[in-house]
């Protein structure tokens, strides 16, 4: 009997806890500030892309406020690569924005913009009990591209590599790039085409970059090339000539023998007058 009693798990008094050290109440607090890093951790993130002409007015929504916000604290912030500027701060304004920017908790609005103003527009909302919410707005301001600049070379060595360059720096957002070849359109796999089966190239429509390796002797032409980005009409550059041309062996060997020669009698010549004696005669 008493051995089943010594068995038997001992039954605790009604109303008894059982504290595994630290003072009450420190659960209590351990879950608070628990509770008030989860929520800085969780911050509403949103982002989202707006596109708009040069030179017409835009509203950026700041989708991180909400009417229950109450007295938060409102920042808005212009990032345009390594670059970050305040807009909205303290509760007015920055400078450079006073007399181009209107406020309100949900948005700011541009009365006009420019293609200076592309980039990212972060609003970020402090409530009660530091919660966070963040979004983020990426403004492109549409810019038609201007002229581009093609970069051919005047002449290429058949079987030796060439490269041809198309840029423009005006669009955006940035245009991709087609180009030409006496007026047809240059595909980006040559053998899709039987115009260009008999050529070896690589095209990449957002660098411009075209490039013959190695070149043919079916690549002479005239070239030009493309800038689009769908705002506005597509712009052509100048044309430019390429001649591709063999290497002219003879033409190498011949000019080596001359050299030969001329090394060759410039030699005797010197060999002759010390023979004579010329150099002797002026050392006297």
């Amino acid at each position: 009997m008493a051995g089943a009693e010594r068995g038997r798990p001992r039954e605790r008094p009604r109303g008894h806890r059982e504290h595994h050290g630290g003072p009450p109440g420190a659960g209590l607090r351990l879950l608070l500030l628990l509770g008030g890093l989860a929520a800085l951790a969780a911050a509403q993130v949103t982002s989202e892309d707006q596109e708009v002409p040069e030179h017409k007015p835009v509203e950026l929504r700041c989708a991180a406020f909400r009417s229950s916000s109450g007295s938060a604290r409102i920042e808005w912030k212009f990032q345009r690569g390594s670059s970050l500027t305040l807009i909205y701060y303290a509760g007015e304004l920055t400078e450079p924005y006073r007399d181009r920017v209107q406020f309100s908790p949900t948005s700011i609005r541009f009365g006009s913009v420019t293609r200076e103003d592309s980039g990212k527009y972060i609003c970020e909302v402090v409530g009660d009990g530091s919660h966070i919410a963040k979004s983020e707005v990426n403004l492109i301001v549409q810019v038609p591209p201007g002229k581009p600049l093609a970069h051919v070379p005047s002449s290429a060595t058949v079987g030796a590599r060439a490269v041809l360059r198309c840029s423009e720096a005006q669009g955006s957002p940035p245009p991709t790039f087609r180009w030409y070849k006496d007026g047809t359109e240059l595909p980006q796999d040559p053998k899709s085409s039987p115009a260009f089966r008999n050529s070896s190239y690589s095209l990449d429509p957002r660098t411009g970059e075209l490039v013959f390796e190695p070149v043919g002797g079916w690549d002479t032409g005239d070239y030009h090339c493309e800038a689009s980005n769908n705002v506005g009409s597509p712009q052509k550059s100048d044309v430019f000539r390429m001649e591709a041309s063999e290497v002219n062996v003879g033409g190498i060997v011949a000019a080596v023998v001359l050299l030969l020669l001329f090394l060759g009698l410039a030699a005797f010549g010197v060999w002759f007058a010390h023979r004579r004696g010329y150099f002797s005669k002026k050392t006297e």
